[in-house]
């Protein structure tokens, strides 16, 4: 019986590891901005669902044009008043949340014409959202801790060189990029293949060859593995109303997607497109507990 009892307690821990396999748990981002109905950047980061928060968007800017804000209903950059959101900011960040800005977006004004421009766009950036000096920060004396590229429009040129001099100030300064489903992307593709962005969260809607419904989605995702981003976002409308295409119900990707892809090492999470339907639908409330 003694020599049971030794060759048993040489086994549990065995047993235990086998049981209790690392992995790959991940958090879950969200876009908030465009939708004055959604609630403050404080309530978002108050449900306490999200890990990363994009305030979406910085939507003109480049080619000599006054940079712009635009932030739906929250305020008007026009009279200075999105400052207001600096000390919301600063409390997510106390809550280890990351707030990123987003560069684009779909109905965007936006545009590089020469690598001279990106790196003109970078300091107006660094100087009035990030870590450098300004007068004029759109919103107020906040920190932000890095910058999401939401690229939909243009010809794909200069947003490697972009990142380049964004990350030539801080090479800790946090890069995210959200490009389309469909590999290569059409407007990132370059800069991805920097391998500076930290963070890829894919937009697996508006794209019915690489969404869940084509039964491509996972071929779709192992492509993406490959490619030069060091972390992978699976990127799903939190309702049926927040896109024409690709929504997933809570359930299927819980017990379907999350389980396959979350074995791939570049597994990171969920990104969420937007607040307002998240709010809507509690889909993040959903799915949390199996990110």
């Amino acid at each position: 019986m003694a020599c049971l009892k030794q060759v048993s307690a040489l086994l549990l821990p065995l047993l235990f590891i086998s049981f209790f396999k690392p992995s790959h748990a991940g958090g879950i981002s969200v876009y908030w901005g465009q939708n004055g109905n959604e609630g403050s950047l404080a309530d978002a980061c108050n449900t306490g669902n999200y890990q990363y928060v994009n305030i979406a968007f910085w939507s003109t800017f480049g080619s000599g044009q006054t940079p712009q804000l635009d932030l739906a209903g929250h305020c008007d950059p026009s009279i200075n008043n999105c400052n207001v959101f600096s000390d919301q900011i600063k409390e997510c960040q106390s809550n280890d949340i990351k707030v990123l800005l987003s560069l684009g977006g779909e109905s965007g004004n936006y545009t590089l014409s020469s690598a001279d421009d990106a790196t003109q766009v970078a300091n107006y950036i660094w100087n009035n959202f990030l870590g450098g000096q300004s007068s004029s920060r759109p919103l107020g004396d906040a920190i932000l801790d890095g910058v999401d590229f939401d690229i939909e429009a243009g010809n794909g040129q200069y947003w490697d060189d972009l990142a380049r001099a964004l990350k030539g100030f801080n090479s800790q300064l946090l890069l995210t990029a959200a490009p389309q489903c469909p590999i290569p992307d059409a407007q990132l593709d370059t800069a991805i293949q920097t391998g500076l962005f930290d963070i890829v969260w894919v937009q697996f809607y508006n794209n019915p060859p690489c969404e869940y419904s084509s039964g491509n989605l996972i071929s779709s995702w192992n492509q993406w593995t490959s490619s030069q981003a060091k972390q992978l976002f699976l990127g799903v409308p939190a309702s049926t109303d927040a896109a024409e295409s690709g929504f997933i119900p809570a359930d299927v990707l819980t017990s379907q997607v999350l389980p396959t892809i979350k074995g791939s090492s570049k597994y990171g999470g969920v990104m969420l497109w937007d607040r307002f339907n998240d709010g809507q639908s509690e889909y993040s409330d959903a799915i949390i507990g199996s990110v």
